[in-house]
């Protein structure tokens, strides 16, 4: 290139979510979010709680602030603890990037201090036992000793794809034991609508599993319908 592209791009033009919208999703399980997209919104399940949640429970909810590193480098995550808002959860892209760790337990503790609600990557991290004392949520693709670099070029604010999805800024976040899913800013309106209905269903058919329930509904109309072939 004849001129060096820019080590850092931060993008101001950054939306997030209100107060109500926010708390609308707090303690609602990945599970209920995901059906509530149809089926949608879900990282790819590389990207788990770290420790699978033994150690620190990782359940969060919050807008995404998201940061691009790049494989192996660090600078994105770095700048992006200058623009965290009490309740983010930083999503840093990490470009799926494995034979390194994308944070520490420093790192994890600069996240904490700035009051962020979580950590998501898609690359592994190190210092287990120092980040089970900062306590912070995180999700990871497990751990990996070896340190980033923190050369750039990275963004802060700008759209990243991760664990195969594309996450914005002001999306939600919500992570729990069996995952994160993402609900895009446009839709945050509409699946908290659909939640309740979500949520209606799954403490009835709770209670019918409880009341004795053997089987679905619709597996017995197919039956019925005459749909089944059997062989001997």
């Amino acid at each position: 290139m004849i001129e060096e592209p820019p080590l850092l791009t931060v993008n101001n033009a950054r939306k997030r979510p209100t107060a109500a919208q926010i708390a609308a999703f707090q303690g609602v399980p990945t599970s209920f979010v995901a059906d509530a997209m149809g089926g949608e919104g879900a990282l790819d399940p590389a990207i788990r709680p770290l420790g699978e949640s033994r150690d620190i429970d990782c359940v969060a909810a919050g807008p995404a602030l998201t940061a691009d590193t790049g494989p192996a480098d660090i600078l994105g995550t770095y700048a992006a603890l200058n623009f965290l808002t009490p309740g983010d959860i930083l999503v840093s892209a990490f470009g799926g990037h494995q034979r390194c760790a994308a944070v520490g337990d420093r790192v994890m503790g600069m996240i904490r201090n700035n009051e962020a609600a979580g950590f998501v990557t898609d690359g592994p991290v190190r210092d287990y036992a120092g980040i089970v004392a900062v306590g912070l949520p995180l999700w990871c693709t497990g751990l990996n000793p070896a340190s980033p670099f923190s050369n750039g070029p990275g963004t802060v604010g700008m759209p990243i794809h991760i664990g195969g999805r594309r996450v914005e800024t002001g999306d939600m976040i919500v992570g729990d034991r069996d995952g994160v899913v993402v609900v895009p800013f446009a839709r945050i309106d509409a699946v908290i609508a659909r939640l309740e209905d979500i949520k209606k269903l799954e403490i009835a058919l709770d209670a019918e599993v409880a009341n004795g329930r053997k089987s679905s509904d619709k597996i017995a109309a197919l039956m019925d319908a005459g749909r089944v072939r059997y062989v001997d």
